[in-house]
């Protein structure tokens, strides 16, 4: 065999090896095959919101400490499910190593994952489930558990008696959802209490919210005392209901009982204008997160489910040092602010 003949078979035999490699369906994920640095696209819910700030400083530390980039994209407004699919499907067409996404809606965001793990991309769900086997790993809070919370510490609250009104937020929401469940269960086993309304959505901002609270609690006609308590099952809603109550001079006549913390929503609390607040660890979230996808990149095996916790904060819990690491993480140190 002459030696052109010789190269032209070397360099044919390369590159079907190469083929192969790139095609095997029995590799592993994109990012740690090729071994290039690992690029983590993370996909909240929306970008507003205290609680995605939270969770992107979360996902910023585990970054630092694990040598990782992330890359933080989500729509603006937590109705915005098209922009939310487009996100996706953009760092895929990208070739990310991996996907940390909270879907907006348990079964639309399913196709996009489907397309993700075609393409070898992983993907780990946090903050809400997604209807579908095919990611990794899910981490989150038990929201049932925490909606259940909620209810047991309502029904205390006003006694065993009364009317209560729950504002649910969207449709579509699993973490949401299983919220309101857990607090309709927890408050229906106390006979003393009737659920008064529990069909009406807040929708994805304050201003939604706000207006839909407003109107719940002038056709219950809450100024003349027939509402015991309140119950909203995320920020938004939570800020919202909290403006119409104020609004309708019924704060503190009503005991109210919300999810999540900001700035406004902690003030009201130590005020007395929000009896508690049931409070996730979006930091953690965000945190375990990222590192729960570099573990199983790098090889390492992961938990199907991870619960990051949730409690129930009064305003005699304010100033206790655990609830403030949880209420109010350093996003300075870890997002610039």
């Amino acid at each position: 065999m002459n030696i052109h003949v010789l190269s032209c078979a070397l360099v044919a035999a390369v590159l079907a090896a190469c083929s192969k490699t790139s095609s095997d369906p029995a590799s592993t994920d994109a990012g740690a095959q090729r071994g290039a640095r690992l690029r983590i696209a993370v996909v909240p819910k929306g970008t507003t919101h205290e609680f995605w700030k939270s969770v992107h400083a979360g996902a910023v530390k585990a970054s630092r400490e694990l040598d990782v980039d992330i890359v933080w994209k989500g729509p603006l407004r937590e109705d915005d499910l098209k922009s939310q699919v487009d996100v996706v499907s953009s760092f895929v067409a990208q070739g990310v190593s991996g996907v940390v996404l909270a879907p907006l809606n348990a079964a639309a965001l399913r196709a996009p994952v489907r397309a993700a793990t075609q393409a070898k991309i992983p993907v780990v769900v946090f903050d809400s489930d997604l209807a579908s086997d095919e990611h990794v790993s899910f981490v989150a809070t038990d929201n049932l558990a925490a909606g259940r919370l909620a209810g047991e510490h309502l029904g205390k609250a006003i006694g065993g008696q009364g009317n209560v009104v729950v504002l649910r937020y969207q449709e579509g929401s699993a973490s949401t959802q299983d919220r309101e469940r857990g607090f309709l269960g927890a408050v229906r086993a106390m006979p003393g209490i009737t659920v008064a309304s529990e069909n009406q959505h807040g929708g994805a901002t304050t201003e939604t919210a706000f207006e839909k609270s407003e109107s719940l609690l002038l056709a219950h006609r809450a100024a003349e005392g027939t509402i015991a308590g309140v119950f909203t099952p995320n920020e938004s809603t939570t800020f919202g209901m909290l403006q119409a109550l104020r609004k309708t001079n019924v704060a503190r006549k009503v005991k109210f009982v919300g999810f999540d913390a900001s700035e406004k929503l902690l003030g009201a609390l130590r005020e007395g204008d929000i009896e508690a607040l049931v409070v996730q660890n979006p930091f953690d979230m965000g945190y375990v997160a990222v590192k729960t996808m570099v573990a199983h990149l790098r090889g390492e095996a992961v938990e199907k489910r991870i619960d990051t916790g949730a409690r129930v904060v009064t305003r005699q819990d304010l100033d206790d040092p655990a609830v403030q690491e949880i209420v109010r993480p350093d996003l300075a140190r870890w997002l610039g602010e």
